[in-house]
């Protein structure tokens, strides 16, 4: 295939390197992107929260149908760019499978039931090195999405600094409650970075966690276009948001004009029945809101992806931080979803509890076998309580919504008996 100069050698390295076939038809970034797709990890996403517990109605968004739509929208931005942008060449381009790539990958890392499940098993992790999303998606792409032998997919370059929001480690910012990468993932990160050094400037924490390949960039503002239209779209379709919640939250607010403006349109849009229409042809705003910008970093020298930074137009973004706070407010803080928020807590705080007592701190030497038979194997072979731990919050943050449900009631629902759904 013909060579595109906007990457190089450096870009589609790997930590070991890849044999290579005489036939191979395609480049590094579709193979990762591929071995993404037929993974395990990936199709679990299917049955992990979006916004509403999977499993509630067929058509609310999962995790899957988000991480899909995240793809479309980036891949849509990197073609909108080459169209747009003086610096892009038909020969010299945004690779599209490698923001793809990025968008498939982004929310692997994420457990059961949402971002509650992410608050969940920090506070759960805080002894053993915490919990983070982001961290955990780096963790499966590198060291265990092939389950069989809990291997990472040795990941190109390119793929893991587009996937790599975050680059801080958890032990470089005191009380972190999230944003950050296991202490163990410094290697992933020299490598990912060239063994290059942060600059001064670059403070551990926000500043740091700014810094971001342009692949990253477009994966971020994809995700953030998907959600704050599409969680919107589904709050409506669920009945939390209608006209008359919209307009007592507005009165509560203090909106600009243009925020109003934003607000008339979307209860216009409800009243009409034209939701969707509406909120659907926004992505193509929101897509054609970027602009690439020349940029100059510490490994601008070494790669282009880190010459360019994404620009969005301000009034887009406002309007994008508009539509998250009406879904915060009117859905996710609404209490039907705060108490199936408190549930999930309640069920993966039993379920780590007990796997805890059992495998990581082993004060209940009851002998019994609560989890599969490799993974106990692993944990009994581990040289401290920190990798017990953190291999016990693997399987807890592999489990889809429903197999959290199962195996809790299997564990503490006495009417509950079946034996057939373990794997």
């Amino acid at each position: 295939m013909p060579a595109n100069r906007f990457y190089n050698a450096f870009d589609s390295e790997t930590l070991t390197p890849r044999p290579t076939h005489a036939s191979e038809y395609r480049n590094a970034f579709q193979i990762d992107r591929d071995r993404i797709i037929h993974s395990s990890a990936f199709r679990r996403l299917q049955n992990k929260t979006q916004v509403f517990l999977s499993g509630e109605y067929d058509f609310y968004r999962t995790r899957l149908t988000h991480s899909i739509e995240v793809a479309q929208i980036g891949r849509s931005i990197s073609a909108y760019l080459l169209q747009q942008s003086p610096d892009l060449e038909d020969d010299c381009f945004i690779d599209p499978d490698l923001v793809e790539c990025a968008c498939l990958s982004h929310d692997l890392g994420h457990p059961p039931f949402g971002h509650t499940g992410e608050r969940t098993l920090h506070r759960l992790m805080q002894p053993y090195g915490g919990f983070e999303g982001n961290a955990q998606t780096l963790r499966i792409l590198t060291q265990t999405l092939f389950n069989e032998g809990r291997e990472g997919m040795n990941p190109s370059r390119a793929v893991l600094d587009s996937v790599l929001k975050y680059k801080t480690l958890q032990a470089e910012v005191v009380g972190a409650k999230n944003h950050y990468l296991y202490n163990d993932q410094e290697s992933w990160l020299d490598f990912t970075l060239g063994q290059q050094a942060f600059p001064p400037e670059l403070t551990p924490g926000k500043v740091r966690n700014q810094f971001r390949s342009i692949e990253c960039q477009i994966m971020d503002w994809a995700d953030d276009t998907a959600y704050s239209l599409n969680d919107i779209a589904d709050g409506i379709h669920a009945g939390f948001i209608n006209v008359a919640t919209l307009e007592r939250w507005a009165q509560r607010q203090e909106l600009d004009e243009t925020g109003q403006i934003h607000l008339q349109k979307l209860c216009a849009a409800i009243r009409e029945g034209h939701v969707e229409k509406k909120l659907n042809s926004a992505i193509g705003r929101y897509i054609r809101a970027v602009t690439l910008v020349p940029n100059s970093t510490f490994l601008s020298a070494m790669t282009r992806r880190h010459q360019f930074r994404l620009e969005i137009d301000p009034a887009t973004q406002a309007e994008s931080r508009l539509n998250k706070k009406i879904a915060f407010d009117l859905v996710f803080k609404s209490p039907q979803l705060q108490q199936l928020d408190y549930k999930a807590d309640f069920i993966l705080t039993r379920l780590f509890e007990v796997l805890r007592d059992r495998y990581v701190e082993k004060t209940t030497d009851s002998g019994l076998h609560l989890m599969p038979v490799t993974l106990e194997a692993e944990i009994e072979k581990a040289p401290d309580t920190s990798t017990r731990a953190r291999l016990v919050c693997d399987w807890v943050a592999s489990m889809t919504d429903s197999f959290a449900f199962r195996t809790y009631r299997r564990l503490f629902d006495a009417d509950f008996g079946s034996i057939t759904d373990f794997v």
